[in-house]
């Protein structure tokens, strides 16, 4: 994707990478992401379990770090800090919404939406208006002294929703937004995210819903922790070709996608052998016996 004009990256990643140990085995989660975020995008992550797009939103929203790599979120450098810092940023610059809601069961909606605000220095003496404002705004002013119990699963998405924008962050971050969702509720949501993209919000979205992910403004797809395909969810050729089977009532699976797979795998097993060759001649070179002379001393 080109940079918009005059316009810096609320995300600047270089060259992220993420390794877990498991046993003896080293897991590449992410295997050098390079990637830009700019104000007011709606971006869907995409890809299938396994493909790194969790351990990628773990990082996005300052809950993990890379093992090496940059991350920049709004000026930022996240990959030097701690994490008392990240926590502050995290709740400073970022907006998250859960599949599951993860909303306090024994509080009012309202309180829900204080909660953010607690943390803040920013707006803890503003924080009921700020709560009321929000929760007008996703549409329930007239449920802000209902307990989650008393709410529908779109009702309390609406909640989790404004939560997340009550401290004005640099960008929302949803993980399956609409996952708990039936498909009348999800439009509602999706049409939520619309409204506030609109409205100027900067959204990331990470899911597998070919559905959801084409209300976004850009789908960004991720497999064996690389990005493979990162195009304008009008031009992406995984989505027009789902589109087209949809509405012919064909497989979901997409020869497009076939194909972005098949080269993506075939430019792996390309990296993984030059990385066998090099560590093989790494390897010999070290073994290799250095030159002993014969000759005695005196000899020209």
């Amino acid at each position: 994707m080109s940079a918009p004009r005059g316009k810096n990256p609320i995300i600047r990643i270089r060259q992220l990478k993420k390794v877990f140990r498991v046993g003896e085995e080293r897991v590449r989660a992410l295997d050098g992401i390079d990637l830009d975020i700019f104000p007011n995008e709606f971006v869907a992550i995409m890809g299938a379990s396994g493909s790194g797009k969790s351990t990628l939103m773990n990082i996005l929203g300052c809950l993990d770090k890379p093992t090496s790599g940059q991350y920049i979120l709004n000026g930022h450098p996240t990959h030097k800090m701690g994490m008392g810092k990240l926590a502050q940023v995290r709740n400073q610059e970022i907006g998250f919404i859960f599949q599951s809601y993860e909303l306090l069961n024994r509080s009012t909606a309202l309180r829900n939406v204080m909660l953010p605000m607690l943390y803040s220095k920013h707006h803890i003496f503003s924080a009921r208006r700020r709560a009321k404002d929000a929760l007008r705004l996703v549409g329930l002013d007239d449920r802000m002294s209902h307990r989650p119990n008393q709410l529908s699963g779109g009702q309390r998405q609406r909640v989790a929703i404004a939560r997340s924008l009550v401290n004005e962050p640099s960008m929302i971050l949803a993980d399956e937004p609409t996952g708990n969702l039936d498909s009348k509720t999800t439009v509602e949501i999706i049409d939520l995210f619309t409204k506030l993209h609109k409205a100027g919000q900067t959204i990331v979205v990470v899911t597998h819903e070919e559905d959801v992910a084409g209300h976004a403004r850009r789908i960004v797809r991720l497999r064996d922790g690389r990005i493979i395909s990162d195009y304008p969810s009008d031009e992406d050729p995984i989505h027009l070709d789902w589109v087209q089977r949809m509405s012919e009532g064909r497989a979901s699976i997409t020869d497009a996608e076939l194909e972005i797979n098949a080269k993506a795998d075939a430019e792996r097993r390309a990296r993984l052998e030059a990385e066998k060759k090099n560590k093989r001649s790494l390897f010999s070179r070290k073994s290799k016996p250095e030159a002993v002379s014969t000759k005695r001393e005196g000899e020209s």
